[in-house]
């Protein structure tokens, strides 16, 4: 079991952290409409995954607004930042926000991804939520990079994403 932390307290993680060179597991999580939206979905497409204890919380937050503001510097790439909150949530972050160029998925169906991402807290106070992570797959689901961050109110490095991301091929 994994550790991160919250206030200078650890708090223990639980499930199976994908790494470098894995398949990503599969997944069906919740749009804003309701609507499942499975990862095979975008199967030929490189994605970058952001995962995040809330969007409503400070850290989802900075995190969303930083892949919207990098997301055009990845080609053939569609970004997401997965969360807890319910769809009509992040229904409200996208129109306040104006996001465009990234997606918010909701766990509300898809509890599976707490453990098969390897992000399931499992100790009080957060226990149910997720930690923060940041995952970047190639366009087979193909793990490129993958970050468990270790404080769930710290950023991941967006700058080793992006040379995971726009390392050469082969």
């Amino acid at each position: 079991m994994a550790t991160v932390m919250l206030n200078n307290e650890p708090l223990g993680v639980g499930g199976h952290f994908p790494r470098v060179g894995d398949t990503a597991h599969s997944f069906m999580l919740v749009d804003t409409n309701l609507g499942d939206v499975p990862l095979s979905k975008f199967m030929g497409k490189r994605k970058v995954i952001a995962v995040v204890p809330s969007v409503d919380a400070d850290v989802g937050l900075r995190v969303a607004r930083q892949l919207e503001s990098i997301a055009d510097g990845f080609a053939n790439t569609r970004c997401f930042v997965v969360s807890i909150d319910t769809p009509y949530a992040l229904g409200r972050i996208i129109a306040n926000e104006g996001f465009r160029k990234i997606q918010l998925l909701s766990t509300m169906r898809g509890r599976d991804f707490h453990k098969d991402y390897g992000v399931m807290i499992t100790d009080v106070p957060l226990s149910g939520m997720m930690a923060t992570a940041l995952f970047g797959l190639d366009e087979n689901d193909t793990v490129v990079y993958a970050e468990l961050v270790r404080d769930v109110n710290a950023e991941p490095q967006y700058d080793k994403l992006a040379d995971a991301m726009l390392a050469p091929v082969g």
